[in-house]
């Protein structure tokens, strides 16, 4: 998991490559019970990098991506959307990964 060090760094991932954004807070209990989950969604999907954004540190960015309820996925290649699971439900493994299957298509 990548964690960006600026709003710069944060911005690049989103114009280059094959990335899952996932938002997140600290104080986010259901984002507590995804984490450990987290390595292992990595490893079934390698074609993706997954980029770990902090909703408070970017505030601005989860409004401007209409992130209103953690935690959140949003998948993007080369700066175009692929798609998103943002809810404010308790997202599991399973739903992950069906997620980012439908999302290759």
């Amino acid at each position: 998991m990548i964690i960006p060090k600026s709003i710069e760094e944060l911005a690049d991932y989103a114009q280059k490559g094959k990335n899952v954004f996932f938002f997140t807070a600290d104080w986010c209990g259901d984002c507590h019970f995804i984490k450990p989950q987290m390595p292992e969604i990595e490893a079934e999907f390698p074609q993706f990098k997954f980029i770990q954004v902090d909703r408070d540190e970017y505030i601005d960015v989860a409004a401007e991506w209409n992130i209103f309820g953690i935690p959140s996925f949003v998948v993007v290649n080369d700066g175009e959307e692929l798609g998103r699971l943002v809810n404010k439900n308790r997202k599991t493994k399973d739903e992950i990964a069906g997620f980012l299957q439908r999302v290759e298509g």
